[in-house]
């Protein structure tokens, strides 16, 4: 008798201290410096923490050192919230083809990505595709610098997406009369804003979703359609010689968009991996988020909360209720 109580006891024990374990466990969200990551971000953290009541908390990272985090599987930085394939597949292709240590969500929304003007400018000067942009009388009437070339901004450091678009600004001929641009995106935006209220030229890097299709008048410039065969991009992980062995001549394929998270969650803190294995977001969402958050300024997790409250049949699908 004495020894059926002390199994149990011990059985009871082992579970208390695996559920204690389990509660300490701390999910590190990577939180990218665009608005869409930063949107899904918050509502990643809130379900963990209002649904599943556990612990989460957002951290910075460039996409190459979120995914070698992911990699190692300890707990440094556990999800990407807003995978975008292909622009980051270099990082899929090793992570979660070869190495087998990091997942995507089943499911996935759709963005697209391109060059933008204000519409102001595009029909007053006719410039309606990136070919356009090409000519030095176009160049000097987007000169916002002074230094005699166009300024068209090709995203932010450490984006797949910016590498992309410096060979674009190459192999489409824009930069013989254009300098392209790096900078975060908040500066971004303020040049696009000063540049429509001054009735100034400005090309950038357009996508979505994203918060400036609520706020600017602007267009999207045309390309060539996707061309796999006039599209080779090589990152800089993969190719010291990334920019001079690189040849995009046509526009992106349409973006499949994923949540991205370590496999080591499986065991770790297996219903969150399962949560995260199974959301399910939408363009039109997500766009509408970004928009709270960025032009109307609202914390991203008071964003998620109220979206959450309003559609918890959605949400419980994700758990699995």
């Amino acid at each position: 008798m004495n020894n059926w109580k002390t199994i149990a006891l011990s059985a009871v024990l082992s579970a208390t201290t695996a559920v204690a374990g389990y509660a300490q466990e701390v999910v590190k969200i990577a939180e990218p410096n665009w608005a869409s990551g930063r949107a899904v971000a918050g509502l990643v953290k809130v379900i963990i923490e209002d649904k599943l009541g556990g612990s989460a908390e957002l951290v910075p990272g460039t996409n190459a050192v979120v995914f070698k985090a992911m990699d190692r599987g300890k707990g440094e930085i556990d999800v990407h919230p807003d995978v975008w394939l292909p622009n980051q597949s270099n990082f899929t292709d090793e992570y979660v083809g070869e190495k087998n240590t990091v997942a995507l969500s089943q499911s996935n929304y759709e963005g697209f990505s391109g060059f933008c003007v204000s519409r102001e400018f595009s029909e007053k000067h006719n410039v309606k595709t990136v070919y356009d942009l090409a000519t030095p009388e176009i160049a000097k009437l987007m000169d916002r610098d002074g230094d005699g070339k166009g300024d068209i901004w090709v995203g932010a450091p450490g984006w797949a997406s910016t590498k992309i678009n410096m060979v674009k600004v190459r192999d489409y001929g824009i930069g013989n009369f254009f300098s392209p641009i790096q900078a975060e995106e908040e500066i971004a935006t303020a040049s696009i804003k000063d540049s429509i209220n001054k009735s100034e030229g400005y090309a950038f890097y357009c996508y979505a979703p994203h918060y400036n299709w609520f706020v600017f008048d602007m267009v999207q410039l045309e390309e060539p359609a996707f061309d796999a065969s006039k599209y080779d991009m090589k990152q800089p992980a993969e190719d010291p010689k990334w920019f001079e062995n690189s040849k995009v001549e046509t526009g992106d394929k349409a973006k499949s968009i994923h949540v991205g998270y370590s496999k080591s969650l499986e065991s770790r803190v297996p219903d969150v991996a399962a949560m995260l294995s199974n959301i399910a977001l939408d363009t039109e969402t997500v766009n509408n988020w970004t928009h709270e958050i960025i032009v109307k300024k609202r914390d991203s997790q008071d964003v998620a909360r109220e979206w959450i409250a309003a559609n918890s049949e959605r949400v419980d699908k994700w758990l699995g209720l």
